[in-house]
Parts: structure tokens; sequence; C-alpha cells
């Protein structure tokens, strides 16, 4: 067997599996070289690409946050939330809405002076920031529902917030027209100031998306084309890993499967990228708009498909085909 070309070799490891092939490349050298090539394990990790996206053994699909600019009935925006509860905002007056996907329940109330730009919920409470500079800690429970608990005044303008997992802090990701710090983290119970990431933003550089994978591991995207994964455990000054947006372009959004794989959205063209955090350049690109251009506002991905908003349709990409399909 060591006698026949490299190509019928590699042919018949590629009907091997990840074990097989570990205790090949264990026999010589040269199966160890042969085996050690990127062409040999394409086909495995393709296959393992966005795990940790299921429950109970099963994808679910996603909740979708309809932007400002997505065309949807009465241009209604809609929030992270618990599966049973549905949040939604209208920008232009402020107001938030809270349904009762299972009991009927339907709840209005004003939020905020100005358009409201992202809202997030986790347990019985909600926070809503906006453009009038201050971030709104609301109860979700059923006897406070509609009561205003706190008002962070960030004294910037508000783009994303996000809980922390364990219900102790909110973090808000602002314009970065100041000279504080467009992340910071604030107290859910006294809504006072905890402690700020970063110290080397440029001015301008605000923060569109905040994603908590742990309690203590963050990942923020926004307008200094940078994806960047923070860890609170090591540093608050400078983030871990970053992945720079290779053609300039604004992000939106990020999503992430909790293990390697990051969804990026970004401000032109529709475009969505896949990253791996084991690489610094982009794993697969895909552009899904066609012919013209519109950011993605929101996207959310599963082990098999990826949905996402732009402007004018809700676009759903079959990663088994890579063909996107829409829904206007």
């Amino acid at each position: 067997m060591l006698g026949l070309p490299e190509d019928i070799l590699l042919l018949l490891f590629s009907y091997s599996g990840t074990q097989a092939l570990g205790s090949l490349a264990q026999v010589c050298r040269k199966f160890h070289s042969l085996i050690s090539r990127d062409t040999l394990w394409r086909r495995i990790a393709k296959a393992s690409l966005n795990t940790g996206i299921t429950r109970l053994g099963r994808d679910t699909v996603p909740h979708i946050a309809l932007k400002e600019r997505v065309q949807v009935s009465q241009n209604w925006q809609r929030g992270r939330c618990r599966q049973e509860i549905l949040l939604r905002w209208k920008c232009k007056d402020g107001k938030i809405i809270v349904c009762d996907t299972y009991n009927s329940f339907y709840a209005a109330y004003s939020a905020h002076n100005q358009e409201v730009n992202c809202i997030d919920s986790r347990g019985h409470v909600i926070v809503s920031g906006s453009r009038d500079k201050t971030a709104r800690i609301w109860s979700l429970s059923s006897n406070r529902l509609g009561e205003s608990l706190h008002t962070i005044r960030t004294e910037d303008r508000v783009w994303s917030v996000a809980i922390n997992p364990t219900l102790s802090s909110v973090m808000t990701g602002t314009a970065c027209c100041g000279h504080a710090s467009p992340l910071r983290i604030w107290d859910l119970q006294s809504g006072q100031l905890e402690s700020s990431l970063g110290s080397d933003f440029r001015r301008g550089a605000g923060v569109l998306d905040i994603l908590y994978e742990t309690p203590s591991v963050v990942l923020t995207c926004g307008y200094d084309t940078y994806i960047r994964q923070w860890d609170m455990r090591a540093s608050t000054r400078r983030s871990m890993m970053e992945w720079e947006e290779p053609h300039d372009s604004a992000l939106y959004c990020l999503q992430s499967d909790g293990n390697f794989m990051i969804a990026s959205g970004s401000s032109r063209y529709g475009v969505v990228r896949l990253w791996d955090k084991r690489q610094t350049k982009t794993l697969q690109v895909f552009f899904l708009s066609s012919p013209s251009s519109s950011p993605v506002y929101c996207l959310r991905f599963t082990t098999s498909h990826l949905y996402a908003a732009l402007a004018h349709a809700l676009y759903t990409l079959d990663f088994t085909t890579s063909e996107p399909r829409h829904e206007n």
C-alpha cells in the first residue's frame, strides 16, 4: 500500500472518519504527511460548521430582529426575547409592544422621547436603548409590566444593548461621539456604571451589535469595521481577538454558534460573512442584495440555514446548497 501513488492514497483516506484518520496518521511519516493536508479535512470541517445552536438535538428557527427600514406590516421591529414573549418597538414614536404568544396578551407603552434603536430581554427584565441618549430598564413581571425600573443616562446615542446571561448587568453600545468608551457595563439592579471596555476607540466608532457568548465573553461590532471578542476575566482595556471586515464596511450585526463560527452582516450590498475564530480571514462570503445595495440589519443561523433581514426582504440561505432565497 505504501507504493501506491499519492492521489490514490488520498482517495482511499477520504472514505475514513476522523478516528480512522488519526490512527492512520500514526502508521508512518508518509501517511502522516498526506493526512495532514487540508483536502482530507474539508468535508469533515464543513459538516462541523455552525455547531452548538441546537435545542434538544433539533434546530430551532430563531427570531429575526426587523430594523426600521425593513418593510413589514406597520414598520414594527422585533428584538431578542424569550421564546414565548414577543417584543416589538416602533422607531418613530418610541413605543414598546409586549405580546405573549401563548396567552394572546398585548400591551403597549411609551418608552423613549425619540426612536428606539435596540432592545433585549432576559428573565423578567427588558432593556431598551434610544437615540435620546438613554437606556431604560423595564419590568416584564405580570404585576409590574410597563414599569420603568431605571433610566441609564449614557450622554450618547445608544445603538445596541445586551443583558448579561447572569442577569447581573447590561452592556450598552453607543455612537462614540463623546469622550467615554462606547462599550459600558451597568448594574442591572441599580442602573449604576460598573466598568467600560476598551481604551482606543476612534471617534465615531459606534457599536451596532453586542452578543454575549458566556457571562464573561462578549462579541461586538460596529462602524469601525471590526469584530472584537472581549474576555472580561483577562482584560477590560483590550479585546482578546479581532477580525477586520476586508472591504472597510461597517458591520451592522453579528451572530455566533457559541463555538468557533461567527456570522457578520455588512452595511453595503447585503454581504454576509462567515468567520472561523481560529483564522484571521473570512471563511465564506454571501452576497444577498442584488442589484440594489442594502445593509444586513439582523441575522441568525442554525446548523443548516442562515436567516437575514435586509431593507426590502428576508433571506433564507441553505448551507447545503449556498443558494439564497428571499421572501418579501
